[in-house]
């Protein structure tokens, strides 16, 4: 499978559906629930050529709703959460991370995949860094961005690596993550001398159940 994009579209603000239209040469699907989102994500990704731009067009579209995503929200009092919604046939994972008050996923890279995160709840704060130089080099900060209420970001592992984080002392967050290709373990750095660590990624539920009450779903 591979991804297709043209780069003038790619982390504009201004993001143009009328070229994204005309480039795919038929209408864009029309997205009213998260049920629609798995949809049209399933049909994109029968194609072995996928267009990522297509792909944000979805998940944009989508207007958080919590009375369809709320089963999958699963919250831990000691750490951010990963929970699997749709495993797309292998090709992607789509799930809901839950944030408590202050907690945060540490600086890491996607293990050469896309990544699309999209807030359903509350806000995070998204802090890029460019790749070490070395593993004696302090990670150079490239941008910091505040995520509210229905915002889309993308990052591939060219864009760099990033730190995200609920910042807030007193409210959760909730955002729903794509990943394609899906995988199990990427690579965390230290902020101070770029030392990279593999780190596995694991799921805290699956299709709305704990993984301890589900372990046929275990990925």
């Amino acid at each position: 499978m591979s991804l297709e994009k043209y780069s003038n579209l790619v982390n504009e603000e201004n993001y143009c559906e009328i070229k994204l239209t005309k480039y795919l040469g038929h209408s864009l699907p029309e997205i009213q629930s998260l049920n629609d989102v798995i949809r049209e994500l399933n049909k994109i990704f029968e194609s072995d050529n996928v267009n990522i731009e297509l792909v944000r067009y979805v998940l944009t579209s989508y207007k958080s709703n919590p009375i369809e995503w709320k089963k999958y929200a699963k919250f831990d009092r000691l750490r951010y959460t990963r929970n699997l919604v749709d495993n797309g046939n292998g090709k992607y994972n789509l799930m809901l991370l839950c944030w408590g008050e202050g907690q945060a996923a540490g600086i890491h890279d996607h293990a050469n995949s896309h990544c699309f995160m999209k807030i359903l709840q509350g806000s995070l704060e998204e802090v890029r860094y460019s790749w070490p130089k070395d593993e004696e080099s302090e990670l150079e900060e490239i941008s910091k961005t505040r995520m509210d209420l229905n915002d889309v970001i993308y990052i591939n592992d060219s864009l760099g690596l990033h730190r995200v984080q609920n910042v807030s002392s007193y409210d959760t967050c909730i955002s729903l993550h794509l990943y394609c290709p899906p995988y199990e373990k990427c690579s965390v750095f230290n902020q101070k001398t770029g030392k990279r660590i593999p780190c596995q990624v694991t799921f805290y539920s699956t299709f709305g159940k704990r993984i301890k009450e589900n372990k046929e779903n275990r990925q």
